[in-house]
């Protein structure tokens, strides 16, 4: 008789959808801030980097899965670190292809890809412990994430800077530009507004699952 399989390793919408909203790297677990504070002070640079970031996770996820048990757990940290350094250099030799004007404005961050924690901590945490189809709708999600909660940072921060949204403007000549937002307390600034209205919504969703539950024990 052949083994019932036990559902772990197969993926379910709410592994994409857990990294985009309840686990989303940067408004919830507060990881690759880095980035989202230095290169979002454009809508533009906020994507860039954030489909950088998850191309980076999504390759890196799919080698670590199929190799997690042919890496030994005793460098495994250092597997993964080459691992990720391979598929940023592929980023970084492409956006430089691409747009130069792009490449300088994103400057040292891309290279920096290598060690952000969001990257590496999915690679130890999920990736090297379940097969691929789960690893990769999981990086997949949170790759999402990053770059949606990216461009949320970087889109305030260019219409409130700039007065434009990807380069076009939006108020016309006479709009008085906060300076203030294209500047690093700007990215500050931006990201907490964020993290309080995810906050918010927390909190509001914790109480009604509360009142729901309270309710059905009651009946």
């Amino acid at each position: 008789m052949a083994p019932v399989s036990n559902g772990e390793d197969t993926p379910r919408f709410d592994n994409l959808t857990s990294g985009v909203w309840r686990e989303n790297p940067v408004f919830i677990t507060l990881l690759g801030l880095c980035p989202s504070l230095a290169v979002s002070n454009t809508a533009v640079n906020s994507l860039a980097m954030g489909l950088a970031s998850a191309f980076v996770l999504l390759g890196s996820t799919f080698l670590i899965s199929l190799l997690r048990n042919a890496i030994p757990k005793q460098v495994r940290i250092a597997s993964y670190i080459i691992i990720i350094a391979t598929f940023v250099t592929v980023v970084d030799y492409a956006i430089h292809a691409i747009s130069l004007e792009l490449y300088n404005a994103l400057g040292a961050f891309i290279q920096l890809i290598v060690v952000n924690c969001m990257i590496l901590g999915r690679c130890e945490a999920h990736a090297s412990k379940n097969r691929l189809p789960k690893a990769m709708v999981n990086a997949l999600g949170t790759g999402a994430g990053f770059t949606l909660a990216l461009f949320m940072v970087g889109s305030i921060r260019e219409i409130l800077g700039f007065g434009t949204f990807f380069g076009v403007s939006l108020f016309g000549a006479g709009f008085q530009t906060w300076a203030i937002f294209i500047l690093p307390p700007g990215g500050f600034i931006v990201l907490s507004l964020w993290l309080l209205l995810f906050s918010y919504i927390e909190r509001r969703r914790a109480a009604n699952t509360g009142h729901i539950a309270g309710g059905a024990h009651a009946t």
